[in-house]
C-alpha cells in the first residue's frame, strides 16, 4: 500500500489540481448552480452540485472504456453531443427569462417554488454530461496527465475524486450562494438577477454549440 501510494501520489496531485483548476472556472456547471441556489433555495443547489458530481462519473467512464476517444475522433459523434447540451442550456436560459415572478401583497418578490429532488439533480446532471468541452477535457486528462501504465484501478479512484471533489466544490458555492443574508438581498433584485442568468445560459449554450472537436 504504501508503495502504491509513493508511486502514485505525484500523479494523483496533478489530476487534483488540474481538475480543480478547471471546476473553479466560470463556465455551464457554476451558472447553473448559482441560478438554482439563488432562484429556488439551498436544498436545490446541493441537489444540482449532486447531479454535477454523477455527471462527472459518465465522463469518467467514456474514457476508461475508450469512448471518450471515439468521441473526440466523430464529428457526428460530437456534434449531437454539442447540440443536445447546447439546446438544454438555451432551453433552461429561456425559462430563466420567461419565468413569471412571483409577488405577494406588498409587491416584494418571493421565491420560486423548489423543484424535486430528482428535477434538481438531473438539471446538474445534463448540464454536465451533455457538454462535449468535459468530455476532451476528461479525454486530455487521461490521455496526456494519467500514464498509460497506471493500473485501470487507480484510474478508477482518479475518477472518483474527481466526481466527489466536482459535487463538494459546486456544495460549497451552493452554500454561500443560499446563505440568508445574499437571499436577503437577492430577493430584491430577484427578477432582473434571474434574466440575467438566464442570458448568460443562452450565451453559454450558442458558444457550447459553435464550439469544435479542437
Amino acid at each position: 500500500m504504501s508503495i502504491l501510494f509513493t508511486t502514485y501520489l505525484p500523479e494523483f496531485l496533478t489530476v487534483a489540481t488540474v481538475h480543480l483548476l478547471a471546476v473553479m472556472s466560470p463556465g455551464p456547471d457554476f451558472v447553473m448552480i448559482s441560478r438554482n441556489s439563488l432562484v429556488y433555495s439551498r436544498k436545490t443547489g446541493i441537489c444540482s452540485a449532486i447531479g454535477l458530481g454523477l455527471g462527472i462519473l459518465v465522463h469518467i467512464t467514456y474514457c476508461l472504456l475508450g469512448i471518450g476517444l471515439i468521441i473526440s475522433k466523430s464529428i457526428v459523434l460530437f456534434s449531437i453531443m454539442k447540440y443536445l447540451g447546447a439546446a438544454y442550456l438555451l432551453y433552461i436560459g429561456w425559462k430563466s427569462i420567461t419565468s413569471k415572478s412571483h409577488h405577494q401583497q406588498n409587491h416584494h418578490e418571493v421565491r420560486q417554488p423548489d423543484p424535486s429532488t430528482l428535477s434538481a439533480i438531473r438539471m446538474g446532471f445534463f448540464t454536465n454530461v451533455l457538454n462535449p468541452k468535459a468530455t476532451l477535457f476528461f479525454f486530455a486528462l487521461f490521455t496526456q496527465v494519467i500514464s498509460a501504465q497506471t493500473p485501470i484501478t487507480i484510474q478508477i479512484i482518479y475518477g472518483t475524486y474527481m466526481a466527489i471533489a466536482t459535487a463538494v466544490w459546486f456544495t460549497i458555492v451552493a452554500l454561500i450562494l443560499s446563505h440568508h443574508h445574499i437571499k436577503q438581498r437577492f430577493t430584491r433584485i430577484q427578477h432582473h438577477v434571474e434574466r440575467v442568468l438566464g442570458v448568460v445560459l443562452i450565451a453559454l449554450g450558442i458558444k457550447v454549440a459553435l464550439s469544435t472537436a479542437k
